[in-house]
């Protein structure tokens, strides 16, 4: 029964565009359970993509692993079982696991949790209490709904939204007065993304960045990651014209959660499959993705603004799940023409 639920984890830790994907999910079960705790276990870095989510009561930081290059913020690791310490304690009426491991559903059982709710993958059902189907070509949006659908819960909806204090908007104004560009078109440039093997050629970016300001005479804007600056001098040595302006390199300068209202107040983003796309579709803005070996039925960005640019090849998507033959034909095949004719069409 829905009233005997007081206190709810919902399980999803790791990657920027995965956590983001929750909000319809935790909406509609906010919808469910209005007067329930829901806690959410996120990954530290990552988690705050949706840190002012009002469907969500408390953020449990799952910190234990330096895996993935965003997600490093510089604290002292944790051991998997002080988690499943931490989670006993609350006492969890109920878990959404909505990640995929075999890690993550023993952690909901090991935290003696009643009622576990997840995807039936990787052998791990027989630490859930109910069990979810998972589709490999369905968009994980949906796939999320359907953990709440198979337990008994009304969808309601299913759009993506993200919340933005005014702090964080008054840091970008302030920038973009400096830099005497607040009356500009902007238009956000994401070359880099956490698996190298999703990126589209730095000379293809570079030809790009040359149309955009140039031609369309639009303000260029990066953002990342400090590291990330590197990949954007390195286009910068392929473009062969002068520029109109330059573009404004706001990489390591800025906090998650920044580039978040930074996104926000442009006009449109370019990028490579990663999880920046899916954050410009949480606040609406247009949005052109160049997608290579990942399979965009699934990973689209979830929103009617959003085109998306492949390459007409047999052997994609593959979803990285194999080592490919052909050097990645899929994102290489991809030319700067396609992408420009969908610019085109935005501006």
């Amino acid at each position: 029964m829905k009233n005997d639920v007081k206190k709810i984890l919902v399980i999803r830790y790791r990657f920027i565009g995965d956590t983001l994907l929750t909000v319809p999910f935790l909406r509609n079960l906010r919808y469910a359970y209005p007067e329930a705790q829901i806690d959410m276990l996120v990954a530290p870095v990552s988690g705050d993509i949706i840190k002012e989510c009002p469907y969500v009561d408390n953020f449990i930081y799952f910190d234990t692993t330096r895996k993935h290059r965003y997600e490093n913020d510089g604290g002292k690791k944790k051991t998997f079982w002080s988690y499943v310490k931490l989670l006993r304690e609350k006492k969890y009426d109920k878990a959404y696991v909505l990640k995929r491991s075999l890690s993550s559903a023993f952690l909901a059982f090991a935290a003696g949790i009643k009622e576990r709710v997840g995807f039936d993958t990787e052998g791990r059902g027989i630490f859930l209490t109910k069990r979810v189907p998972y589709e490999n070509n369905r968009h994980e949006v949906e796939c999320f709904l359907d953990i709440l659908r198979v337990d008994d819960i009304e969808v309601k909806d299913d759009y993506l939204e993200n919340w933005i204090n005014n702090e964080e908007y008054q840091k970008i104004n302030e920038i973009f007065k400096k830099n005497n560009i607040e009356n500009k078109k902007k238009v956000l440039v994401h070359a880099t993304s956490g698996n190298r093997k999703k990126e589209w050629t730095k000379e293809n970016f570079a030809k790009i960045i040359e149309y955009l300001t140039n031609e369309k005479h639009v303000q260029v804007i990066f953002s990342g990651t400090k590291n990330d600056s590197l990949t954007y001098e390195k286009i910068g040595e392929f473009i062969t014209c002068g520029l109109e302006r330059k573009p404004l390199n706001l990489c390591g300068e800025l906090t998650l959660r920044e580039s978040l209202a930074l996104t926000e107040k442009c006009d449109l983003i370019v990028g490579c499959d990663s999880g920046n796309l899916h954050i410009a579709a949480s606040v609406g803005i247009p949005v052109i993705g160049i997608y290579g070996p990942m399979n965009p039925d699934k990973w689209h960005p979830w929103c009617e603004k959003a085109q998306i640019i492949t390459a007409d090849l047999p052997c994609r998507p593959c979803s990285l799940k194999k080592k490919c033959k052909f050097d990645y034909d899929c994102i290489k095949k991809i030319s700067p023409d396609m992408v420009k004719k969908a610019i085109d069409d935005v501006l």
